[in-house]
């Protein structure tokens, strides 16, 4: 007969996701997954594999979960700067703020982490990376045709310093950094390349 899953593998799977997002992978242990999910070792190994597989799939949910449609909306919104502002108002809040806060981003935690050595998980990463990149150049594109940008700001250069800006603040709200202070850098950068508005 088959096995019969007795438990739902996505309500686990975004439970690991929490897990490894608010601890990191060097400092959970499988034990950790086991009392998180109230799982035994043999039911998350025969569904998901070890900890390095289980790892990557909660990697991935979470691009696809919490990333990607943040991006998608970026990437769609019509009203360029202002667009970005919102963006980095909302993660802003995000990081400083309810039930998240303080955890940063879990695939910004990856990019400093010894697990960015995986090959699997770098791909992860990068397809992070390109995507966030991508969303901000279609936002940049959008306010150049509005004339939104200062003289010689091109939408290319200036989507590699918002992408990398977006980790900043993932890694300084995780390191303790208050939401005012992110808010003041925000509105710097984006002030350099014509931004008026309020963060």
């Amino acid at each position: 007969m088959p096995d019969i899953k007795h438990f739902d593998p996505e309500a686990t799977l975004e439970t690991v996701v929490r897990l490894f997002w608010r601890q990191g992978v060097s400092s959970t242990g499988i034990q950790d997954v086991v009392t998180a999910t109230g799982l035994n070792r043999s039911s998350l190994y025969a569904t998901f594999g070890g900890k390095q597989a289980l790892y990557l799939a909660a990697l991935r949910r979470y691009l696809e979960q919490r990333s990607q449609p943040m991006f998608r909306r970026l990437a769609e919104d019509e009203r360029g700067l202002p667009a970005i502002s919102e963006f980095f108002g909302g993660l802003i809040e995000a990081r400083c703020s309810g039930d998240y806060a303080g955890w940063g981003c879990m695939v910004s935690n990856a990019h400093a982490g010894a697990e960015n050595s995986d090959p699997e998980v770098r791909a992860v990463l990068d397809q992070h990376h390109r995507e966030l990149r991508e969303a901000m150049y279609a936002a940049l594109v959008t306010a150049d045709r509005e004339g939104q940008l200062a003289p010689g700001i091109a939408p290319d250069a200036s989507a590699d310093l918002l992408a990398l800006l977006a980790y900043g603040v993932n890694l300084r709200s995780r390191a303790g950094a208050d939401a005012a202070t992110l808010r003041k850098t925000v509105a710097a950068a984006l002030d350099s390349i014509g931004v008026r508005t309020a963060v």
